[in-house]
């Protein structure tokens, strides 16, 4: 079992920053991926950011630019660094493990989310 648990959500005006924490703990082995997802109201969850177990990383168009992802290792700790906040990332943000190996995973775990909201 993996638990994951996120911090560092909140209320910020736009153009502002936030950084987000999820800390993972349990039988953590042979790491796929490590990204975050965000889900708004009455919208669809969607990938926002990937590092692989390699370190590659992937974004999605809307944050390019702006997020960056990374991984403490040392710490089973993965982060996300938000800059230049918009409105529209105002969503629940979720931290995602997937595990297994390099080109599959046979094991995916979610964290309970945390909440970002920008004001315009």
């Amino acid at each position: 079992q993996v638990q994951l648990v996120e911090s560092g959500g909140g209320l910020v005006q736009a153009g502002g920053s936030l950084r987000l924490s999820c800390a993972a703990s349990g039988s953590i082995f042979n790491i796929n991926a490590m990204g975050w997802y965000r889900q708004a109201p009455g919208k669809q969850r969607e990938l926002v950011a990937a590092i692989t177990g390699g370190g590659n990383t992937a974004y999605a168009d809307s944050v390019k630019g702006r997020f960056t992802i990374s991984r403490d290792n040392a710490k089973n700790t993965l982060y996300l660094q938000m800059n230049s906040l918009k409105f529209e990332d105002t969503a629940v943000y979720y931290c995602n493990i997937k595990l297994g190996g390099t080109y599959y995973y046979t094991d995916e775990y979610w964290g309970q989310g945390t909440q970002v909201t920008v004001s315009s």
